[in-house]
């Protein structure tokens, strides 16, 4: 079971994660986008972890993830700030007052903030967006619920998720105007967020990845 602490641990080590990775998803995002994926993320999640660290922070997962949302949506340029942060709002809300949530429960209001931000973005696996990596990381976590490592299973799943973005050809985002030429570099959203589940599983005491 995961509390409050637990998902302020997960915001912290999803900002420590982008602060340290900034620099190579700016690189991945100069390839095929506008080359500032790194640098708004880096914003964002610094303003996350400020806030969660006030004295006042949330007392519950939901409340904790409506309010990382909130930050980014205000903070963050570009597409990645509504699209993050209608992934965290959606599951927080989703979550509802639960002062503990387990890893089925955490996977189902994933799924919700998943469908989200499809909705959003207009995009679905394959288009070589962050669903890339969200959809196989919360598919696994709700396979994996009952199991010892469901954390790690989702953060396995993200990576791999990432990694096969790389020969596809973008049809969503600035990607998808290079057509043919998008193809043969990872995309920076699949690949941030990995790093988001790879925090999850460092937050929730699984291991050290991210």
């Amino acid at each position: 079971m995961l509390d409050a602490d637990a998902f302020r641990r997960w915001m912290a080590a999803a900002a420590a994660a982008v602060e340290r990775e900034a620099g190579s998803l700016t690189d991945l995002d100069a390839a095929i986008g506008d080359a500032d994926h790194g640098a708004n993320l880096r914003r964002g999640f610094a303003a996350v972890a400020a806030e969660l660290a006030k004295d006042d922070a949330p007392d519950s997962p939901g409340a904790v993830l409506t309010l990382a949302g909130r930050q980014l949506i205000s903070t963050v340029g570009g597409a990645s700030g509504p699209l993050y942060g209608t992934l965290l709002r959606r599951t927080g809300k989703a979550l509802g007052d639960a002062s503990e949530v387990d890893a089925a429960a955490l996977a189902e209001a994933l799924g919700a903030g998943v469908a989200a931000v499809g909705q959003l973005g207009g995009a679905k696996a394959g288009d070589k967006t962050m669903l890339d990596a969200l959809e196989p990381a919360v598919a696994a976590l709700a396979e994996a619920a009952g199991s010892a490592g469901p954390y790690t299973a989702a953060a396995e799943a993200a990576a791999r998720g990432a990694e096969s973005t790389v020969p596809m050809r973008a049809r969503k985002g600035r990607a998808s105007y290079l057509g043919e030429r998008s193809e043969g570099h990872q995309d920076p959203g699949a690949t941030s967020s990995a790093l988001l589940f790879a925090a999850l599983e460092k937050a929730a005491g699984e291991g050290s990845r991210g």
